[in-house]
């Protein structure tokens, strides 16, 4: 194939916007158009991966009306579920379809062209597995300037140094307490008010209703200026303002994506990760970004100071190898 030749590249997109953004990024940094084909699942998707096999399975019936010919060249799709659908395209395209899977697809690991996993999943090594250092995502050094441009006017009243706060909270297996809540804004708000900053505030769906209460009680009794997204605002959203205009950035440990989004702005990036907030997986990536220079860890005696480091960028390492797939014979026997 040409370099020039143009692909027909599919990414499925499944009701987890996790899996979107990590499957959209790797998509984006392909430079190429694309089709976004929007999944929707019944409840026998619950079943394993090795029942559902290359199949659609799981599939409701107006996803399944999408998923018809011309086959794509190249299918990128992330999480569990989206795997046995990728499977299944590229059995009705008779090999043709290349399909690169964002983490475990939990089965069937040779019937892909591509895996993408986190280093921190410590999957076995294969010949078409590649170890990216965190999760893909949207959030590049171009849109981070579209971002700034468009959010700077915004935040104009906030004087620098500025700390963004991006709040997680519990998840299936840990839990955000109050008490985590209390020393995470008390730390932000010593942070600013000690160089006359401002603070830069947003809580997730899964901060909880008393943590929240809690956080904006703080904020509102500190005397340091501060701007603040409660996630059920109807404003819109100025995650993305946040993460290119903070000098520093503070992040809770239980979201993946957040602490990789965090790590490829410009600010300093800091892990509020106590003890009970983050799984050992999630500390493993942890681990990953303060060795590499993307983050640090937000200890008791840790002084809070923006700080220069590279940016983090795996969607681009998956996609060149997307490329590499799509410049190759096809191999017929997965």
């Amino acid at each position: 194939m040409s370099d020039q030749e143009t692909h027909l590249i599919w990414v499925l997109a499944d009701d987890r916007a996790g899996n979107i953004n990590q499957a959209v990024g790797v998509a984006e940094a392909l430079a190429q158009p694309f089709k976004r084909i929007d999944i929707a699942y019944t409840n026998l998707v619950k079943l394993p991966n090795f029942i559902r096999r290359a199949s659609l399975i799981g599939v409701d019936d107006e996803s399944r009306a999408r998923l018809v010919a011309p086959w794509p060249d190249l299918v990128i799709a992330a999480g569990r579920r989206t795997a046995p659908i990728a499977r299944w395209i590229k059995k009705q395209s008779r090999g043709h379809s290349r399909i690169c899977q964002i983490m475990r697809p939990d089965g069937g690991e040779n019937a892909f062209d591509l895996i993408a996993v986190p280093a921190h999943d410590r999957i076995p090594v294969r010949e078409n597995i590649v170890e990216i250092p965190g999760a893909p995502h949207r959030v590049t050094e171009t849109r981070l300037l579209v971002e700034a441009d468009k959010w700077r006017s915004y935040f104009k009243g906030l004087p620098s140094p500025r700390f963004a706060v991006i709040i997680g909270g519990s998840t299936k297996k840990t839990t955000f307490t109050p008490a985590m809540a209390e020393e995470l804004i008390a730390r932000a708000i010593d942070a600013a008010r000690s160089v006359d900053g401002s603070l830069l505030v947003t809580t997730s769906r899964r901060t909880g209703q008393e943590c929240e209460e809690l956080i904006v009680s703080r904020l509102a009794n500190s005397g340091v200026t501060y701007h603040l997204h409660d996630w059920k605002s109807q404003d819109e959203n100025p995650y993305f303002g946040y993460l290119a205009l903070a000098d520093v950035l503070i992040v809770t440990s239980d979201s993946v994506s957040m602490c990789c989004e965090a790590a490829a702005a410009p600010g300093g990036v800091y892990i509020y990760a106590p003890d009970g907030l983050a799984n050992v997986r999630h500390q493993r990536l942890h681990q990953k970004l303060y060795e590499g220079g993307y983050a640090r860890p937000l200890l008791p005696d840790t002084e809070l100071v923006p700080f220069k480091h590279p940016s983090l960028q795996p969607a681009r390492l998956v996609a060149q190898r997307c490329l590499e797939l799509l410049g190759a014979p096809a191999d017929q026997d997965r």
